[in-house]
Protein backbone atom coordinates (compact mmCIF):
# COMPACT_ATOMS: atom_id res chain seq x y z
CA UNK A 1 0.00 0.00 0.00
CA UNK A 2 2.91 2.22 1.03
CA UNK A 3 4.86 1.96 -2.39
CA UNK A 4 1.25 2.24 -4.24
CA UNK A 5 0.79 5.62 -2.44
CA UNK A 6 4.46 7.07 -3.25
CA UNK A 7 3.99 5.94 -6.89
CA UNK A 8 0.75 7.87 -7.48
CA UNK A 9 1.58 10.61 -5.36
CA UNK A 10 5.13 11.32 -7.15
CA UNK A 11 2.73 10.63 -10.79
CA UNK A 12 0.22 12.94 -9.77
CA UNK A 13 3.42 15.82 -8.51
CA UNK A 14 4.79 15.00 -12.09
CA UNK A 15 2.04 15.92 -13.72
CA UNK A 16 0.90 18.64 -11.51
CA UNK A 17 3.91 21.15 -10.81
CA UNK A 18 4.81 21.69 -14.35
CA UNK A 19 1.00 22.50 -15.11
CA UNK A 20 0.86 25.34 -12.24
CA UNK A 21 4.20 26.36 -13.38
CA UNK A 22 3.88 26.37 -17.44
CA UNK A 23 0.44 26.15 -18.79
CA UNK A 24 -1.18 29.48 -19.70
CA UNK A 25 -4.21 30.82 -17.81
CA UNK A 26 -6.99 29.55 -19.99
CA UNK A 27 -5.57 25.96 -20.24
CA UNK A 28 -5.14 26.05 -16.36
CA UNK A 29 -8.61 26.84 -15.83
CA UNK A 30 -9.84 24.07 -17.88
CA UNK A 31 -7.49 21.40 -16.24
CA UNK A 32 -8.67 22.38 -12.99
CA UNK A 33 -12.24 22.53 -14.08
CA UNK A 34 -12.26 19.00 -15.40
CA UNK A 35 -10.04 18.35 -12.01
CA UNK A 36 -13.22 19.90 -10.41
CA UNK A 37 -15.95 18.46 -12.26
CA UNK A 38 -14.37 14.95 -11.16
CA UNK A 39 -14.33 16.41 -7.50
CA UNK A 40 -17.76 17.03 -8.41
CA UNK A 41 -18.84 13.52 -9.22
CA UNK A 42 -17.28 12.37 -6.11
CA UNK A 43 -19.06 14.72 -3.77
CA UNK A 44 -22.45 13.53 -5.66
CA UNK A 45 -21.38 9.88 -4.63
CA UNK A 46 -20.84 10.66 -1.30
CA UNK A 47 -24.05 12.37 -1.20
CA UNK A 48 -26.03 9.29 -2.15
CA UNK A 49 -27.29 11.08 -5.48
CA UNK A 50 -28.65 8.32 -7.97
CA UNK A 51 -25.92 7.23 -10.81
CA UNK A 52 -27.29 9.40 -13.20
CA UNK A 53 -27.20 12.55 -10.85
CA UNK A 54 -23.64 12.07 -10.00
CA UNK A 55 -22.72 11.67 -13.48
CA UNK A 56 -25.04 14.85 -13.95
CA UNK A 57 -23.41 16.61 -11.27
CA UNK A 58 -19.78 16.08 -12.00
CA UNK A 59 -20.54 17.49 -15.96
CA UNK A 60 -22.89 20.25 -14.84
CA UNK A 61 -20.01 21.41 -12.30
CA UNK A 62 -17.25 21.05 -14.94
CA UNK A 63 -18.62 22.76 -17.58
CA UNK A 64 -19.91 25.75 -15.35
CA UNK A 65 -16.56 26.35 -14.59
CA UNK A 66 -15.14 25.86 -17.80
CA UNK A 67 -17.55 27.87 -19.46
CA UNK A 68 -16.85 30.46 -17.04
CA UNK A 69 -13.44 30.26 -18.20
CA UNK A 70 -14.30 30.56 -21.84
CA UNK A 71 -17.60 33.08 -22.06
CA UNK A 72 -16.29 35.35 -18.92
CA UNK A 73 -13.84 38.47 -19.83
CA UNK A 74 -11.09 39.15 -16.77
CA UNK A 75 -13.17 41.41 -15.35
CA UNK A 76 -16.93 39.43 -14.95
CA UNK A 77 -14.54 36.33 -13.36
CA UNK A 78 -13.41 38.20 -11.15
CA UNK A 79 -16.67 39.25 -9.85
CA UNK A 80 -18.24 36.55 -10.26
CA UNK A 81 -15.00 34.53 -8.39
CA UNK A 82 -14.95 37.42 -5.63
CA UNK A 83 -18.96 36.36 -4.78
CA UNK A 84 -18.45 32.83 -5.06
CA UNK A 85 -14.78 32.62 -2.16
CA UNK A 86 -16.89 35.52 0.30
CA UNK A 87 -19.96 32.06 0.23
CA UNK A 88 -17.22 29.83 0.17
CA UNK A 89 -15.23 31.49 3.60
CA UNK A 90 -18.81 32.52 5.40
CA UNK A 91 -19.76 28.44 4.72
CA UNK A 92 -16.72 27.17 5.94
CA UNK A 93 -16.73 29.22 9.40
CA UNK A 94 -20.56 30.13 10.33
CA UNK A 95 -21.85 27.23 8.94
CA UNK A 96 -19.76 24.17 8.83
CA UNK A 97 -19.01 24.46 12.57
CA UNK A 98 -22.77 23.84 13.95
CA UNK A 99 -23.00 21.19 11.05
CA UNK A 100 -20.02 19.42 12.25
CA UNK A 101 -21.07 19.53 15.77
CA UNK A 102 -24.43 18.56 15.33
CA UNK A 103 -23.55 15.90 12.35
CA UNK A 104 -26.30 17.02 10.20
CA UNK A 105 -27.77 14.21 8.04
CA UNK A 106 -28.93 15.53 4.79
CA UNK A 107 -30.34 13.90 2.16
CA UNK A 108 -32.06 16.17 0.42
CA UNK A 109 -30.42 16.44 -3.48
CA UNK A 110 -31.51 19.98 -3.82
CA UNK A 111 -29.44 21.06 -0.74
CA UNK A 112 -26.75 18.69 -1.09
CA UNK A 113 -26.24 20.41 -4.60
CA UNK A 114 -26.25 23.61 -3.36
CA UNK A 115 -23.48 23.00 -0.75
CA UNK A 116 -21.70 20.83 -3.80
CA UNK A 117 -21.90 24.04 -5.44
CA UNK A 118 -20.32 26.11 -2.08
CA UNK A 119 -17.64 23.65 -1.79
CA UNK A 120 -16.27 23.15 -5.16
CA UNK A 121 -16.81 26.44 -7.81
CA UNK A 122 -15.01 28.63 -4.81
CA UNK A 123 -12.22 26.21 -4.86
CA UNK A 124 -11.69 26.54 -8.37
CA UNK A 125 -12.03 30.57 -8.64
CA UNK A 126 -9.12 30.28 -6.17
CA UNK A 127 -7.00 28.10 -8.24
CA UNK A 128 -7.17 30.04 -10.40
CA UNK A 129 -6.77 33.84 -8.28
CA UNK A 130 -3.88 32.64 -6.15
CA UNK A 131 -1.71 31.72 -9.22
CA UNK A 132 -2.81 34.63 -10.37
CA UNK A 133 0.23 36.13 -7.94
CA UNK A 134 2.55 33.98 -9.24
CA UNK A 135 2.64 30.25 -9.98
CA UNK A 136 5.31 30.53 -6.96
CA UNK A 137 2.23 31.55 -4.71
CA UNK A 138 -0.13 28.77 -5.57
CA UNK A 139 2.74 25.88 -5.22
CA UNK A 140 3.68 27.38 -1.97
CA UNK A 141 -0.66 27.53 -1.26
CA UNK A 142 -0.68 24.04 -1.95
CA UNK A 143 2.37 22.98 0.28
CA UNK A 144 0.68 24.97 3.41
CA UNK A 145 -2.42 23.15 3.73
CA UNK A 146 -0.21 19.91 3.49
CA UNK A 147 2.21 21.28 5.94
CA UNK A 148 -1.17 21.51 7.89
CA UNK A 149 -1.91 18.38 7.67
CA UNK A 150 1.38 16.48 8.05
CA UNK A 151 2.34 18.63 11.33
CA UNK A 152 -1.43 17.86 12.66
CA UNK A 153 -0.93 14.06 12.12
CA UNK A 154 2.58 14.15 13.90
CA UNK A 155 1.83 16.41 16.37
CA UNK A 156 -1.05 14.34 17.00
CA UNK A 157 0.76 11.31 17.18
CA UNK A 158 3.97 12.74 19.57
CA UNK A 159 1.24 14.28 22.43
CA UNK A 160 -2.64 13.66 21.42
CA UNK A 161 -4.17 12.91 24.08
CA UNK A 162 -8.13 15.39 23.36
CA UNK A 163 -9.77 13.99 20.73
CA UNK A 164 -11.06 16.47 18.42
CA UNK A 165 -13.42 14.89 16.75
CA UNK A 166 -14.26 11.43 17.86
CA UNK A 167 -17.46 10.81 16.27
CA UNK A 168 -16.19 11.66 13.05
CA UNK A 169 -12.71 11.15 13.07
CA UNK A 170 -10.87 9.28 15.97
CA UNK A 171 -7.55 10.63 15.01
CA UNK A 172 -7.41 14.14 15.11
CA UNK A 173 -6.79 15.57 18.22
CA UNK A 174 -6.42 19.10 19.60
CA UNK A 175 -2.81 18.57 20.30
CA UNK A 176 -2.31 18.00 16.13
CA UNK A 177 -4.46 20.83 16.10
CA UNK A 178 -2.12 23.04 18.02
CA UNK A 179 0.75 21.78 16.67
CA UNK A 180 -0.43 22.47 12.56
CA UNK A 181 -1.54 25.72 13.65
CA UNK A 182 1.99 26.54 15.07
CA UNK A 183 4.25 25.03 11.97
CA UNK A 184 1.82 26.95 9.37
CA UNK A 185 1.99 29.92 11.64
CA UNK A 186 6.42 29.76 11.88
CA UNK A 187 6.18 28.69 8.31
CA UNK A 188 4.59 31.73 6.64
CA UNK A 189 6.56 34.04 8.86
CA UNK A 190 9.86 32.93 8.20
CA UNK A 191 8.41 32.96 4.21
CA UNK A 192 7.46 36.59 4.84
CA UNK A 193 10.31 37.70 6.44
CA UNK A 194 13.17 36.36 4.10
CA UNK A 195 11.39 37.67 1.04
CA UNK A 196 10.00 41.28 2.78
CA UNK A 197 12.00 41.67 5.84
CA UNK A 198 10.15 42.34 9.08
CA UNK A 199 6.68 44.50 8.86
CA UNK A 200 4.62 44.69 12.02
CA UNK A 201 1.35 44.96 10.23
CA UNK A 202 2.28 41.88 8.36
CA UNK A 203 3.46 39.96 10.68
CA UNK A 204 0.23 40.61 13.49
CA UNK A 205 -1.74 39.80 9.94
CA UNK A 206 -0.29 36.12 9.80
CA UNK A 207 -0.16 35.54 13.43
CA UNK A 208 -3.76 36.27 13.17
CA UNK A 209 -4.65 34.62 9.61
CA UNK A 210 -2.41 31.44 9.76
CA UNK A 211 -4.59 29.74 12.87
CA UNK A 212 -7.29 30.44 11.28
CA UNK A 213 -6.54 29.07 8.12
CA UNK A 214 -5.27 25.82 10.05
CA UNK A 215 -8.54 25.70 11.76
CA UNK A 216 -10.40 25.92 8.80
CA UNK A 217 -8.26 23.31 6.26
CA UNK A 218 -8.84 20.88 9.44
CA UNK A 219 -12.82 21.74 9.24
CA UNK A 220 -12.59 21.20 5.42
CA UNK A 221 -10.93 17.80 5.84
CA UNK A 222 -13.68 17.30 8.78
CA UNK A 223 -16.47 17.65 6.70
CA UNK A 224 -15.71 15.25 3.95
CA UNK A 225 -15.01 12.43 6.55
CA UNK A 226 -18.49 12.81 8.21
CA UNK A 227 -19.73 12.99 4.53
CA UNK A 228 -17.79 9.70 3.91
CA UNK A 229 -19.05 7.67 7.39
CA UNK A 230 -22.68 9.03 7.05
CA UNK A 231 -22.42 7.47 3.52
CA UNK A 232 -20.52 4.19 4.69
CA UNK A 233 -18.19 4.87 2.36
CA UNK A 234 -14.23 4.91 3.37
CA UNK A 235 -12.84 7.00 -0.04
CA UNK A 236 -14.57 9.24 -2.48
CA UNK A 237 -13.68 6.88 -4.97
CA UNK A 238 -10.84 4.91 -6.26
CA UNK A 239 -9.46 6.98 -9.14
CA UNK A 240 -6.03 7.32 -7.52
CA UNK A 241 -4.80 3.82 -6.39
CA UNK A 242 -3.69 4.32 -2.43
CA UNK A 243 -5.02 7.78 -1.66
CA UNK A 244 -8.75 7.21 -2.80
CA UNK A 245 -10.07 9.90 -5.14
CA UNK A 246 -9.49 13.26 -6.34
CA UNK A 247 -11.86 14.77 -3.20
CA UNK A 248 -9.85 12.43 -0.53
CA UNK A 249 -7.12 14.75 -1.73
CA UNK A 250 -7.81 18.08 -1.53
CA UNK A 251 -10.54 18.68 1.26
CA UNK A 252 -8.74 20.54 3.09
CA UNK A 253 -8.34 22.83 -0.04
CA UNK A 254 -11.73 23.57 -0.46
CA UNK A 255 -11.81 24.91 2.68
CA UNK A 256 -8.57 26.89 2.82
CA UNK A 257 -7.71 27.92 -0.79
CA UNK A 258 -11.38 30.31 -1.13
CA UNK A 259 -9.50 31.84 2.09
CA UNK A 260 -6.13 32.19 0.82
CA UNK A 261 -7.65 33.66 -2.06
CA UNK A 262 -9.26 36.47 -0.26
CA UNK A 263 -6.04 36.96 2.22
CA UNK A 264 -4.01 37.42 -0.59
CA UNK A 265 -5.89 39.60 -1.94
CA UNK A 266 -6.16 41.78 1.45
CA UNK A 267 -2.90 42.00 1.68
CA UNK A 268 -2.33 43.41 -2.17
Amino acid sequence: MLKTRVITALVIAALLIPAIFFLDAQNWALLTAAITGIAAWEFARLASFSKAAQIGFGVMVGMLAAGAALLLDAAQLKVFGTVALYLSVAFWLAVVPFWLRARWEVRAVWKMLLVGLVVLLPTWFALIAVRGHGPVWLFGALLLVALADIAAYFFGRAFGKRKLAPNISPGKTWEGAYGAMFSVTLLALVAMWSSEGFSIDRTVFLLVAMPLLTLVSIAGDLFESMLKRQAGMKDSSQLLPGHGGVLDRIDSHTAALPLIALLLAALG
